[in-house]
């Protein structure tokens, strides 16, 4: 069964100086994104594009969009193995590469630390990372390779 669902957000731009966009360095690049129901996010382009450095960009918006749908998948993926999952972290890392005054993404490594209440035999953890990523809505949509380097953990106690 297909279904729709439908997201919106509005994107303001902050960065009128007085001059609006008469020249290349005569507006910021800030703006603000917000959704119904939701804290507003402070967003600019990337330091190296003239953004501001202490808020998001869109490359880290995508980053953090496919680390936040690996995670939330992979969650559901574990409570199918019936495998209890403590703690979950990644350290994704994207690259870039700029062609003229355009580029894209090449590729984005997820390196996310899962910690577990029991051990989880390997080739498992693995296959629920491979599971994960098959359902990822975001992995889904994007045209370049999303890597995954897992790290399993056993919870203390």
């Amino acid at each position: 069964m297909n279904r729709e669902h439908h997201y919106r957000v509005d994107v303001a731009w902050l960065g009128n100086r007085g001059s609006g966009t008469s020249g290349y360095r005569d507006y910021g690049r800030t703006s603000e994104v917000t959704a119904e129901g939701k804290h507003p996010i402070a967003a600019s382009a990337d330091r190296t594009f003239h953004g501001e450095a202490d808020r998001w960009n869109p490359e880290e918006f995508l980053l953090a969009a496919l680390a936040e749908c690996h995670m939330l998948s992979f969650l559901h993926v574990a409570v199918k193995h019936g495998v209890v999952v403590t703690a979950y972290r990644d350290e994704a890392e994207g690259t870039m590469e700029q062609e003229g005054e355009g580029g894209r993404f090449t590729s984005v490594t997820l390196r996310p630390v899962v910690t577990t209440e029991a051990p989880v035999d390997p080739e498992e953890f693995a296959a629920m990372h491979h599971e994960a990523s098959a359902v990822c809505f975001i992995a889904n949509s994007v045209n370049f390779p999303v890597h995954h380097e897992p790290t399993a953990v056993v919870d203390a106690g």
